[in-house]
């Protein structure tokens, strides 16, 4: 297995591979959430204009895919039109409530000539590797990679 700086030899965990953030409720049913560089975003419920959690899913698997498409796209020229829409609907079964149906659907628009018709060249191939390989989220979410949950000491 390959090395690099979020895995060992083995493929073990190191301590670069760690991604963290911490959530502090701020009145119920509403909370901040911060990363270790000082951004806070806050969320709720959906009874207010904040980002609901299953949102914030959304909100990470197409920004996930952006940014891969993006730096892949763009490396030949600036986008005219880069967004990103992700969709679904919030299922309740037996197995209790989920996602299903998700869709990642990019809307893009490069300059004519060379660099737009480079640009333009790799789109398909771009979402492709992002979807396939490098996108941490939406392979973790298609991956189904269990959630330990626990109290602190």
């Amino acid at each position: 297995m390959a090395t690099d700086a979020t895995t060992g030899p083995a493929g073990d965990p190191t301590p670069d591979s760690l991604r963290s953030i911490t959530l502090t409720r701020t009145a119920q049913g509403e909370y901040r959430a911060e990363n270790g560089r000082g951004a806070v975003l806050d969320l709720g419920t959906g009874d207010t204009e904040r980002f609901t959690p299953v949102e914030l899913l959304l909100v990470a698997i197409a920004g996930c895919s952006s940014v891969d498409v993006d730096f892949l796209t763009s490396r030949r020229t600036e986008p005219e039109r880069f967004v990103a829409t992700m969709e679904g609907h919030k299922a309740k079964d037996a197995g209790g409530n989920h996602m299903t149906g998700l869709r990642l659907t990019f809307d893009l628009a490069f300059p004519e000539g060379e660099a737009g018709d480079a640009a333009r060249s790799v789109i398909d191939r771009a979402i492709q590797q992002s979807h396939d390989r490098l996108c941490t989220v939406s392979r973790t979410v298609e991956l189904g990679t269990p959630i330990e949950v626990r109290v602190s000491d």
